[in-house]
């Protein structure tokens, strides 16, 4: 890790986190959760450029926290985590799947691989629009 980067990355996103619950791929083309991936991809990449984030391959925390109108979500936490786990990874890594709809957001990776997430909390807030924040964190010491 470069001793200058951040050891904390934050960011909104609006619209539902994608949910991570079928066999098919939510980096694929044409999945139905394109646009949420597309969002926290974006949504990610601007967060890094403003804090100098780079990928990292130390251990991490994942905070989110889902805001719902009505209070309940149509998802569940482990689908939203582990959409929102792998969305977040590493995408370069040897795949028989094409990425390039995705553009530029395709080398969006805030941690090599979603293995290095040791600590999660999840929570789900009353809101009048749906959105999501998710902070991920280097852990030190573990």
């Amino acid at each position: 890790m470069n001793p200058d980067s951040a050891l904390e990355l934050a960011f909104d996103v609006a619209g539902w986190p994608p949910l991570k619950n079928e066999a098919k791929s939510m980096l694929a083309a044409g999945h139905k959760h394109h646009g949420s991936v597309r969002a926290l991809l974006g949504a990610a990449a601007a967060a890094s450029r403003q804090v100098g984030w780079t990928m990292v391959s130390a251990d991490i925390a994942l905070d989110v926290v889902v805001r719902a109108p009505a209070g309940r979500p149509p998802g569940d936490a482990t689908n939203y985590l582990g959409g929102i786990g792998d969305v977040l990874q590493d995408k370069s890594r040897p795949t028989n799947m094409d990425l390039s709809h995705l553009g530029a957001l395709k080398e969006v990776a805030l941690y090599v691989d979603d293995r290095q997430i040791r600590r999660v909390t999840y929570s789900v807030e009353l809101a009048a629009n749906a959105s999501y924040f998710v902070r991920v964190s280097i852990l030190e010491g573990l």
